[in-house]
């Protein structure tokens, strides 16, 4: 797989947050258990070849892997090497690969859904990320694009960081649809409250 472009400012943002990105401890007790709430709206049933896009140091990965058994396989990408790294340490029993999903599908009709938790704004080319997104899915594959905030905090938070993620921001609702049906997908919903994004889209085969 390719990796992450090197040219790309947030490669290296990322790079330099991955020994602490793990630091709160409280933070991801709040987060799984959110997970684990919202388990059923998520498609992430046994069963199922999923790729995790923009994993980072694994945070939810061992949930995925979880909700796949029994048969079902995870694929957790991201771009940032050192995040990958300390993912690898923690033993979970999926596939780590270094990618980016602005470059290339990893792989081609290859999985049943794609998941995007806290990552979509963070590509620098959003029609690039969708249109691989869709040549890695199988026929009728779902993505599922998901925060744990709504759209204007996601985008205030980003904007208050800085750096080289101060104009990664999530689209508005009403920009969703026609940017999936130009990457090949329907959309089935979206949903924006102050502490959920989720956008549920189906490959059109």
């Amino acid at each position: 797989m390719a990796p992450g472009d090197t040219a790309d400012p947030r490669r290296a943002f990322f790079e330099q947050h991955a020994a602490h990105w793990d630091d709160d401890a409280a933070a991801q007790v709040q987060v799984r258990a959110r997970l684990q709430a919202l388990r059923p709206q998520l498609g992430v049933q046994p069963g199922r070849e999923v790729l995790e896009v923009g994993c980072g140091t694994g945070q939810i990965t061992d949930l995925l892997v979880e909700w796949v058994h029994p048969g079902g396989r995870v694929t957790a990408v991201d771009f940032a090497p050192a995040m990958l790294a300390r993912a690898r340490t923690k033993g979970i029993a999926a596939e780590f690969r270094e990618a980016d999903i602005c470059s290339v599908p990893p792989g081609r009709r290859a999985f049943d859904l794609v998941l995007c938790f806290q990552s979509f704004p963070h590509f620098r080319d959003p029609a690039a990320a969708l249109r691989h997104m869709a040549e890695a899915l199988k026929p009728g594959g779902q993505v599922v694009i998901l925060h744990l905030a709504g759209t204007a905090q996601v985008n205030a938070f980003h904007r208050q960081v800085g750096a080289a993620v101060a104009g990664d921001l999530l689209p508005a609702p009403e920009e969703w649809p026609a940017r999936l049906e130009e990457a090949g997908f329907r959309m089935v919903r979206c949903m924006d409250q102050p502490d959920l994004f989720l956008v549920e889209a189906t490959l059109v085969s």
